[in-house]
């Protein structure tokens, strides 16, 4: 198959001309935010930097670190580089956690977005004519639009279907003979479940491949919604504070995400001493957006697990590559004084060929921590004895304790009791008191 790139002279660059570009943006960006953030120029005048100080891409390592609370500490607007006549679209986060973190976007920056989920599409085989189906959120949320300006980018037709209504998503997918689906990965897995029970035989879909995102998923995600919809299933990655999905993206080769490091510079820290680690070894994922005028962030801390390969992939592009996160430090659970992140347990039970449909809830008896793991049954299982279902949860948990060296109780429960999510899927609940 023919090789096919949207920017091949960035996507393909070499590097020593990817460094130059780098370097470059590097030190407009240091001086931009120094001139036009009192946050930033406190902070660099606080550690002896000034702009001059910065010489190439090299010196990254001198510039302070940002934090999401930074940004909430400077609500709305309190970290924009530039003039309230040049942001011509803002985004938010829901700020179910706190005070929303807010970003704007000069015409330049959503021309940087929209070749990033431009590229996303491309690489997963999208082409001119076809028809991307969008079952994001439209709104503050990212998700949506970001897509629907990459999909109008490359000449596809997009299909702005937000999220909702899954019958209808299903008819819609029927009837206007979608190529590309794109939504969150939980969210397409529920899409495969309806089409299943409503005798829908997907293999007679023009449905080919799906983008999804804005929550970590398992390789046995991966499987199950390929399984369900007959498709190939690409990973994209973003975060609102950086630009939205499009900041990384899989290709065809499907062994990481190339990210637009044109745009993005990305580092991998220890989340505890903030030392930047070598290539291939995992920490907290860190960016700064050398791409960008309107929020021009310094080392961003996503607090996004993952690591980063250098190798030239076999798709033939030569951005730098993040893995898959294997789960976020700020959802990192502490049981027991040991770490586990959910996608760990997801790990499990879709290896142990559970559909990936579960909730985990921790609690605190008698000061001990407690961790219960609710997993769904599939329609067929439901059937079996009560002495079938307790020796299977016996063997998950076995499963879990091996992988996760504490003891979980797991229930099985009936199959479709926990909530389905139209966006990102809820996967936990704490009710300690800490």
């Amino acid at each position: 198959m023919e090789r096919q790139y949207f920017q091949p002279e960035y996507e393909c660059a070499d590097r020593e001309v990817l460094r130059d570009i780098q370097s470059k943006r590097l030190q407009e960006l240091v001086k931009r935010c120094y001139e036009k953030i009192p946050f930033y120029r406190k902070k660099l005048d606080e550690m002896g930097i000034k702009p001059e100080d910065i010489k190439s891409i090299d010196d990254i390592s001198k510039l302070p670190f940002t934090y999401k609370d930074d940004l909430r500490d400077n609500y709305p607007f309190g970290l924009f580089a530039v003039d309230k006549d040049e942001i011509i679209r803002i985004h938010a986060s829901s700020g179910t956690t706190g005070t929303p973190t807010v970003v704007g976007y000069t015409v330049h920056d959503l021309e940087t977005w929209t070749n990033g989920t431009a590229r996303a599409l491309i690489a997963a085989g999208a082409k001119k004519d076809d028809f991307i189906h969008i079952s994001y959120g439209y709104g503050l949320f990212t998700g949506g639009l970001g897509l629907h300006y990459g999909a109008e980018r490359i000449g596809a037709t997009a299909i702005p279907v937000s999220s909702g209504n899954t019958a209808r998503q299903i008819q819609i997918l029927q009837d206007f003979g979608s190529d590309i689906l794109c939504c969150t990965p939980s969210y397409a897995a529920h899409i495969g479940e309806v089409c299943r029970d409503m005798g829908v035989d997907t293999s007679k879909l023009p449905l080919r491949a799906g983008i999804f995102g804005a929550e970590p998923w398992s390789e046995g995600m991966r499987e199950q919604i390929e399984r369900l919809l007959n498709i190939k299933a690409y990973d994209i990655y973003g975060l609102s504070e950086i630009a939205g999905p499009g900041v990384a993206y899989e290709c065809c080769e499907q062994n990481g995400m190339h990210i637009c490091e044109d745009y993005f510079y990305p580092e991998v820290i220890d989340p505890d001493t903030g030392e930047v680690l070598p290539d291939g070894e995992y920490g907290e994922l860190v960016f700064t957006c050398i791409g960008k005028e309107a929020l021009p962030l310094m080392r961003y801390r996503t607090r996004d697990i993952s690591m980063l390969i250098r190798e030239k992939c076999a798709c033939g592009r030569t951005a730098v590559r993040m893995a898959k996160p294997r789960g976020r430090t700020d959802d990192m659970l502490i049981i027991r004084g040991v770490n586990v992140f959910p996608s760990q347990i997801e790990y499990v039970l879709t290896k142990l060929g559970m559909e990936p449909n579960y909730l985990i809830v921790v609690d605190r008896v008698n000061n001990l921590d407690t961790i219960e793991v609710q997993v769904e049954m599939s329609q067929s299982s439901f059937s079996d004895s009560v002495k079938e279902i307790e020796a299977k949860e016996r063997m998950i948990a076995s499963e879990l304790h091996s992988a996760l060296n504490i003891s979980a109780k797991v229930k099985l429960v009936e199959h479709k009791s926990l909530a389905r999510f139209e966006g990102k899927a809820k996967r936990v609940i704490d009710n300690r008191k800490i």
